[in-house]
């Protein structure tokens, strides 16, 4: 048993490919044309002839009218087939090649015909007109066929109408030259045609090389794809043209620069302000896995370049990263710092069993007296003056951390911070980044402290962190808080110069600065301003009650 394959269906229409289908509209827009203009050529042409026939047959008439020796012969002869006003009619109509030329007089009797047998009769169409001394040109229906004709009146020397003129030329002719002349407009037509013809082939290609020879079906399912796919996607994505101008953005984009879509046909400059995030989408910066800040997100940013001139940059979001980063490098200082407490816990245990052996009882109560006043005395100092619980517990986890580095970390006397802070998170984050430079800035030097001193001013928070480091260079005090910038190893984990163009970045979003100096006696001394950065303070309770009423007099007792 075979089996029957099926017929394949024969499939009508457009063809499916751009290419085809620009070509074919093309070509038939061309032909169209083509034909149309030959067809408004062809009509007015048709016209031209007859009115060219028309006035020819007139210009001829009127020369036969204005010899006087015809008007003489009309008045002297009879209308014979061989009279002198025939031999001259018929001289005029074969030097002229007339169909006819016809001479009667008032009464409408020919003088003259192709035909001699016919002299002597009526006319056959009426010589009204040009026996009322008018002129006419016409085409009419005669005794010889369809004609172009003229039709003067023909006057004796003394001006008064005596007959009239009527010569004819056949259509026939009118016909064939307009016949004639078109083999030659359709070859222009054909030229034409051939040439738009090869135009559009040309224009096809370049077209099919442009969209990769695909079907109209495949670019719009690639349009839609390329939305939902800008759109989906959670990295950011921003196309540039030729002149550097926005021409896309989607909806992460938008999310982490901050921006919407009337940032579309402006340069990176005019849509985020001047800035390295400006610098980076604009090409300014060249590179991979470009470090950003904009706003309080942390961004990564490639730039690609397209075959158009333009440029498409994508952007991805670190900030949960890299604070994961921090929180890890805090997480192993505080690891390394309980180590150290815990080999350092150890040899005081070991101490304290050595003075209980030795009976030495009073010296182990006073050792362990001073070891828990220390620690307590650091809490409790901080804790006194820094009435926010996160930022105490960051100072305590820090100075534990700098006494594991070898450096001493305290804080100013004139530290006083209320628990009033509107984002306390924030300040978290700026005092974090700045305690950890300083300690890195102190680390291996002699004599290694850092100083952190936090107050308020009305509503305004200010901190400064003085350091014994080696200090800024007056030349490197702004290029610091350039976004990437940093004359540090990265870790592993994560990279550099990241913590201060944010601590900037914070401050700036507060209304306020950061800046650095020279600390008194050397070092670095970074100094930061938020203004608003705490609410106004409680008034006090209204007194209620008992402790309202003024005291009686048992009372006062």
């Amino acid at each position: 048993m075979t089996r029957t394959v099926p017929a394949r269906r024969l499939r009508l229409g457009l063809p499916r490919r751009v290419f085809s289908q620009v070509l074919l509209m093309q070509v038939a827009i061309a032909a169209g044309v083509a034909v149309l203009a030959t067809g408004l050529f062809l009509a007015p042409l048709g016209e031209q002839l007859d009115d060219q026939a028309m006035r020819r047959a007139l210009a001829i008439a009127q020369t036969t009218a204005q010899q006087p020796q015809i008007a003489e012969d009309l008045r002297a002869t009879g209308p014979t087939p061989g009279g002198p006003v025939q031999q001259e009619a018929e001289r005029i109509r074969r030097a002229t090649g007339a169909e006819y030329v016809v001479v009667l007089d008032r009464r409408g009797v020919r003088w003259s015909h192709t035909d001699p047998e016919r002299i002597g009769g009526l006319v056959s169409t009426d010589p009204g007109e040009a026996l009322a001394g008018r002129e006419v040109m016409e085409i009419d229906e005669g005794t010889l066929g369809r004609t172009a004709r003229g039709k003067v009146p023909l006057r004796n020397a003394g001006g008064e109408v005596i007959g009239a003129v009527s010569v004819g030329i056949a259509y026939d002719s009118v016909r064939a030259r307009l016949i004639h002349a078109i083999p030659g407009l359709l070859a222009y037509a054909g030229g034409a045609l051939a040439v738009g013809a090869l135009a559009a082939w040309l224009i096809s290609r370049r077209v099919q090389r442009q969209t990769r020879d695909l079907a109209f079906s495949d670019i719009a399912a690639l349009l839609a794809e390329r939305e939902a796919m800008l759109h989906g996607i959670r990295e950011g994505v921003v196309a540039l043209d030729r002149d550097g101008r926005v021409r896309l953005l989607n909806d992460e984009a938008q999310r982490l620069l901050g921006i919407g879509e009337e940032a579309v046909g402006s340069s990176p400059d005019e849509a985020l302000g001047a800035g390295r995030t400006a610098d980076v989408l604009a090409g300014r910066v060249t590179g991979t896995d470009l470090l950003t800040v904009r706003g309080q997100r942390v961004l990564v940013a490639n730039r690609m370049p397209t075959d158009d001139g333009g440029a498409v940059a994508t952007l991805r979001d670190r900030t949960e990263l890299d604070q994961l980063g921090r929180e890890l490098d805090s997480t192993r200082g505080l690891i390394d710092a309980l180590r150290a407490q815990d080999h350092e816990h150890a040899n005081r245990m070991h101490t304290l069993l050595g003075l209980l052996e030795l009976e030495m009882y009073e010296d182990a109560v006073e050792f362990v007296g001073e070891v828990v006043g220390d620690h307590r005395a650091t809490s409790e100092q901080v804790t006194e003056r820094i009435r926010d619980p996160l930022l105490a517990a960051l100072l305590v986890g820090k100075a534990t951390v700098a006494a594991e580095r070898g450096a001493a970390l305290r804080l100013s006397d004139r530290s006083r911070l209320p628990d009033r802070l509107v984002d306390p998170r924030g300040l978290v984050t700026v005092v974090g980044n700045l305690v950890d430079n300083a300690l890195d800035a102190v680390a291996g030097t002699p004599d290694a402290r850092v100083e952190v001193e936090l107050r308020a001013e009305g509503r305004t928070a200010v901190l400064v962190v003085r350091d014994t480091g080696p200090g800024v260079p007056p030349e490197r005090r702004e290029l610091i808080f350039t976004e990437g910038w940093s004359t540090k190893e990265p870790p592993g984990h994560r990279e550099r110069g990241i913590g201060l163009p944010l601590v900037r970045r914070l401050a700036h979003r507060h209304g306020g600065d950061a800046r650095v100096g020279e600390a008194p006696g050397g070092g670095a001394e970074f100094t930061v301003v938020l203004p608003e950065a705490l609410t106004e303070p409680e008034p006090p309770a209204a007194l209620t009650g008992a402790a309202a009423r003024p005291a009686g007099p048992e009372e006062a007792r």
